[in-house]
């Protein structure tokens, strides 16, 4: 990968600050086996280091090349997709969801009473295309127990994860009601594995046939998949999980899991996994406008419209989300279909832009692009939870400060 920082308007000197932040701060002390950061800007690679191990135990150095699990970055991967089926006219927004799972027709909202019994009531509104898109479903399923809703679906999921499948989802689904009327509150959970099922259903096709066809084949995502193929498995990530005071915790090497065949359930919310070369070639496309080297993936306008935020009255996720987690912060940040969207560097107490787009996955991994400095960031590792450390906000200061031009 060449490295251009003058090119891109940024000085090398203080990009160099980006190292030694995360090697002083948090590779040698041992918080992070490794990482991985690339920065472009106008089109030229500003900076890219992979720095530490890709395995604590094998000693194994990061490589360039290294496989991530990306879990929640395949959130706008798969909303990409399903934008791609809106532009050939086969869905609106505002269409219910039940025109395309003609068994969620009869999905009622629970409503919880004080003591546990639920009551189920129906929706004021069908829930839409656009609720699968922004996490406004009601759906059960969210991160964290405690909704009895919650808690019975999960039950039975758990009981059935043998052999599922985005279309057997969609029937166990069939069977709860919502845990909110669709559109009113924000709740992270399962909303895109149906954005996937919606991709299915359109397109009459597997979810993951469809994926490298139009967009990972396209764009040249050769590393991009729902598992890590034999001959790519020297290559994947070890995964760790934060120890307070303590060294991170060895979840799974890149030689065990399930990543390592074929799966029956292709996860539209955090299936995927890729490189930093694969994913930054994504990235471009998006700050291109929807294309890359000649080739369309998304036509502009969709893309304005994917990430323009959509809440209600231009709220912000501080207002409406519920759960308390998502893959960005909620103060200053609205959400369009499939991206977090800033509303700028005062609302967000954070360096960006008006309009920068951004979500990250659960092993800390995270992306941004924002149009009006023509840049985006890709930042890889491997430890959960992703609010284990303030790794975005700082990236994000450690760029801003380094543009010249």
């Amino acid at each position: 990968m060449k490295v251009e920082p003058e090119a891109a308007g940024m000085s090398e000197a203080r990009l160099e600050r980006i190292t030694r932040h995360f090697e002083e701060n948090y590779v040698a002390p041992g918080k992070i086996t490794g990482c991985q950061v690339t920065v472009v800007r106008g089109g030229h690679v500003a900076y890219h280091r992979s720095l530490g191990l890709m395995d604590r135990e094998q000693k194994r150095p990061m490589r360039d090349d290294a496989i991530f699990r990306i879990f929640s970055m395949t959130k706008p991967i798969a909303s990409v997709a399903l934008m791609q089926l809106y532009e050939r006219g086969m869905f609106q927004l505002t269409d219910p969801v039940h025109r395309f799972i003609p068994q969620w027709r009869a999905l009622r909202v629970g409503e919880v009473q004080p003591d546990g019994s639920i009551t189920k009531v129906k929706p004021q509104r069908p829930m839409n295309v656009r609720d699968v898109l922004m996490h406004t479903t009601g759906l059960p399923g969210g991160l964290f127990p405690g909704n009895p809703i919650d808690d019975e679906f999960a039950s039975a999921r758990d009981a059935q994860r043998n052999g599922m499948t985005l279309e057997k989802m969609t029937d166990l689904l069939a069977q709860y009601p919502l845990k909110f009327h669709p559109g009113t509150h924000w709740n992270y959970g399962l909303s895109t594995d149906i954005v996937g099922r919606l991709v299915e259903i359109l397109a009459d096709d597997r979810f993951d046939d469809y994926l490298h066809r139009e967009i990972f084949e396209p764009l040249g995502m050769a590393d991009t998949g729902f598992f890590v193929p034999e001959e790519a498995v020297e290559r994947f990530t070890s995964l760790y999980e934060f120890r307070p005071a303590r060294t991170p915790a060895l979840v799974e090497t890149g030689e065990q899991g399930s990543y390592l065949r074929p799966r029956s359930y292709l996860s539209g919310s955090a299936g995927l996994v890729s490189t930093t070369h694969d994913y930054a070639a994504f990235c471009q496309m998006l700050l291109n406008g929807g294309h890359l080297d000649g080739r369309r993936i998304l036509g502009r306008k969709t893309l304005e419209l994917m990430t323009s935020n959509h809440l209600p009255d231009g709220a912000t996720l501080s207002d409406v989300a519920i759960g308390g987690f998502g893959e960005a912060g909620f103060d200053g940040v609205g959400f369009g279909l499939g991206f977090a969207v800033g509303l700028g560097p005062v609302a967000t107490a954070m360096a960006g832009s008006p309009g920068d787009f951004y979500w990250g996955g659960a092993a800390s991994t995270a992306f941004w692009v924002d149009p009006a400095e023509d840049l985006y960031a890709v930042f890889m590792t491997q430890l959960q939870p992703s609010v284990a450390y303030p790794f975005r906000a700082q990236l994000r200061a450690l760029v801003y400060q380094a543009i010249d031009g």
